[in-house]
């Protein structure tokens, strides 16, 4: 009885589709039901390959169709002519050559020839001809002919050849061909074409071509090719023109800034790059490059010896940002403050801590002899601190003199 039941509920199902694929007379541009599609290939269905209407409930291991109104569920594949609206369910791969308009899901790939609306979801690569809107997640990329608006994740690599708008999160790079508004983030790389407005982050390296209003930050650097209006912080950062800060190691505009600038080197086309070569009360021999801009400056050297020159080797390493006026004619006065790392290297072995450091402010008057070479002396005071404890280890008086060259 049971076995009958089974077998007469499996010919309904297939007169029904066969019934339903019968060619019927139709109006062009309208579409007509085409039923329910049983496969077990392109070719071997209950619904004819070369139906003009939609199915509404397609079940099998590969299935071809005309368009999809409703639910197909393969174990393989999925293969659309035209537009899919609904769900999509396939163990490799689904193919849609217009819109698809719902939920996809795919172990592999998802292809749409034009755009998709709504959730798609593939194990390795979604592929997409014109826009998404909705949210794209796959394990290895997502590639879109066009635009994108809503979320999007991959494992690799995000690529949208126009504009983007929303999320886009993805373990390489994420690259969109022109603008792009929302939030991208990033474990190597971000690259927007055109203008970007929003955040950008990533483990290397945030690239804007044109014009970056909001904030970029990067572990290695940040480049806005025209103008920043927001913040850039990362190691290097780098601007055509700017509104707003700057926070890094190196920090470079190439025309205009209107802000704030906080690094070890901050510079333009303007800045001077001089040597200065001094002696001094606290390390005996210095060597330093000072970056000059138009009243502040900032100075990255050594000194050695940080004890007398009979002891054992004991050098350091310094940084001072300062500001410079002019006082009279060629003669200038600056003051600056100062961070110096100090290591006794085989002096510990004579009871001396193995590293310093010291907090410096200080006084400087310079005389320009000529265009590239000056002279100065300086007076300061030195605070030498342990690093381990709470205390000082010396403290005293500076006093330094020198040359300035390629002023």
């Amino acid at each position: 009885m049971k076995k009958t039941y089974l077998t007469t509920l499996f010919m309904s199902l297939l007169t029904a589709g066969t019934l339903f694929a019968q060619p019927q007379p139709s109006t062009p541009n309208i579409r007509k039901p085409a039923g329910i599609n049983l496969s077990l290939w392109k070719r071997i269905s209950t619904q004819p390959n070369d139906s003009t209407g939609s199915t509404l409930l397609n079940i099998g291991l590969f299935s071809s169709m005309n368009n999809l109104s409703g639910a197909g569920i393969n174990v393989f594949g999925s293969r659309t002519r035209h537009d899919v609206c609904g769900l999509q369910l396939s163990g490799f791969s689904n193919m849609a050559g217009g819109t698809m308009r719902g939920i996809q899901v795919a172990g592999i790939t998802n292809i749409n020839g034009n755009c998709a609306r709504g959730i798609s979801l593939s194990g390795l690569v979604g592929i997409h001809g014109n826009q998404s809107h909705g949210l794209l997640a796959s394990g290895l990329c997502n590639i879109l002919g066009d635009s994108l608006k809503g979320v999007t994740f991959a494992g690799l690599l995000n690529f949208a050849s126009k504009d983007g708008a929303g999320l886009h999160m993805a373990g390489m790079a994420n690259v969109m061909g022109e603008n792009y508004k929302g939030t991208a983030l990033a474990g190597i790389l971000n690259v927007t074409g055109g203008r970007m407005t929003g955040w950008q982050a990533s483990g290397i390296a945030n690239i804007t071509a044109t014009d970056m209003h909001g904030l970029q930050t990067a572990v290695i650097g940040n480049v806005a090719g025209n103008e920043l209006r927001g913040a850039q912080i990362g190691l290097l950062n780098m601007a055509k023109k700017a509104k707003g800060v700057q926070i890094g190691l190196f920090n470079y505009y190439k025309e205009n800034f209107d802000g704030l600038q906080i690094g070890l080197v901050n510079a333009n086309p303007h800045t001077r790059v001089q040597l200065m070569v001094y002696g001094g009360s606290h390390t005996k021999v210095n060597v330093a490059a000072r970056f000059k801009n138009k009243l502040f400056y900032t100075i990255l050297g050594t000194g050695m010896p940080y004890y007398s020159f009979s002891d054992r080797f004991s050098g350091s390493v310094f940084y001072r940002a300062g500001l410079e006026l002019p006082l009279y004619k060629s003669l200038y006065v600056s003051g600056d403050l100062g961070y110096q790392h100090i290591e006794t290297f085989r002096n510990k072995d004579n009871g001396c801590p193995r590293r310093l450091y010291a907090l410096q402010p200080r006084v400087n008057l310079e005389y320009r002899l000529s265009e590239r070479m000056g002279v100065f002396v300086t007076g300061g005071y030195s605070w030498d601190r342990l690093y381990t404890e709470s205390r000082n280890y010396d403290k005293g008086w500076i006093i330094e003199g020198g040359i300035v060259l390629f002023n």
